[in-house]
């Protein structure tokens, strides 16, 4: 589940009324003896839209009068423009560029709706005060988002988060827009409730890179920390596979003020190593510093790492819409397999 916002970066935390991601290829449990720092800070990314996506609908003022050549032509918000005349539309950029190629002619666009392409013409007015060709849309090419660090490997510098797929509304996957992923610092909570689900509300530190991201897939966000990035706060520990994991205690290690975590101890209720949408736990949160802090598990919390008997198990994924102390969490080989 994901909300997105621009100004304040959005959290990012699964739900349980969300449908599952396909679940991807497991690895066998390599090498037990592997050290991880423990995550739990906040981190913010760019990702990409995947064309330029249609928040809201305008007129265009041209020197004959009003003109709403997009609603006219069937566009609605949500939509995302795929391609101009066959031409593949990316960023706001490439959208500019065909629509001054037109001239004022008609275009054909390839737009996504609900994970379903379809083709429309319209024919752009000419402003009458930039003398530019619009179409009457407003647009975005980038999402603005933070998650949670779960693990950076010894060694390697290697780092995951979120322990889930980002998709948009209409579930498709997003891709990385600026490799770039800058730590975040908490500002606001919005606590988590029985029917919704609350979120984390955080900035970009733009002068603190953690690391670059080099890929998102169906387990999370991938990539590497800067070599200036300072680990000496970092806890270091062994990984455990889903295998030794046991219904109990547990502790979760999350970051709900300011940039850096706390440990907070958590109830593993279920652990379901077969599990096919990365929900490998059930747990709940007893720790009454988090529950007056947030409610429970909220928005932004997803990837914070979990572990149990020292040993880092797993990452929370998901929260449970009717109860916020309540969720799951993927096995952390499903992770660090990818």
């Amino acid at each position: 589940m994901r909300k997105l916002h621009f100004i304040l970066a959005a959290s990012l935390a699964g739900a349980v009324l969300l449908t599952g991601v396909p679940e991807p290829a497991t690895t066998a449990w390599a090498d037990e003896t592997k050290q991880y720092y423990i995550g739990g800070m906040t981190a913010g990314f760019m990702l990409s839209a995947g064309g330029a996506e249609v928040i809201g609908l305008s007129e265009v003022v041209s020197e004959d009068g009003l003109h709403r050549p997009a609603e006219e032509a069937g566009i609605r918000v949500g939509d995302t423009i795929l391609a101009a005349d066959g031409i593949r539309i990316q960023t706001i950029s490439d959208l500019n560029a065909a629509l001054e190629r037109s001239k004022g002619h008609s275009v054909k666009f390839t737009l996504r709706r609900h994970g379903e392409t379809a083709e429309v013409e319209i024919t752009p007015a000419k402003d009458k005060k930039s003398g530019a060709y619009k179409i009457g849309i407003l647009i975005r090419d980038t999402l603005a988002g933070i998650g949670t660090v779960t693990y950076i490997e010894k060694g390697t510098g290697k780092f995951g988060a979120l322990g889930h797929a980002v998709c948009d509304e209409n579930k498709n996957l997003l891709t990385i827009s600026d490799s770039k992923v800058y730590l975040c610092s908490v500002i606001g909570v919005s606590r988590g409730m029985r029917g919704k689900a609350g979120e984390l509300r955080g900035l970009f530190l733009s002068d603190s890179i953690l690391g670059s991201a080099e890929k998102v897939c169906e387990t999370g966000l991938y990539g590497k920390v800067s070599e200036e990035y300072d680990l000496s706060h970092c806890e270091l520990v062994e990984s455990a596979p889903l295998a030794e994991a046991t219904i109990g205690k547990a502790v979760v290690y999350s970051t709900v003020d300011g940039s850096y975590p706390c440990q907070y101890e958590i109830m593993i209720a279920k652990v379901d190593e077969n599990n096919r949408e990365n929900k490998n736990f059930v747990i709940k949160v007893t720790d009454e510093r988090l529950i007056e802090e947030t409610g429970g598990i909220v928005q932004g919390m997803s990837g914070s790492p979990i572990l149990q008997n020292g040993k880092l198990i797993g990452a929370v994924t998901h929260v449970f819409l009717n109860d916020p102390t309540r969720g799951y969490g993927i096995g952390i080989e499903k992770m660090t397999g990818t």
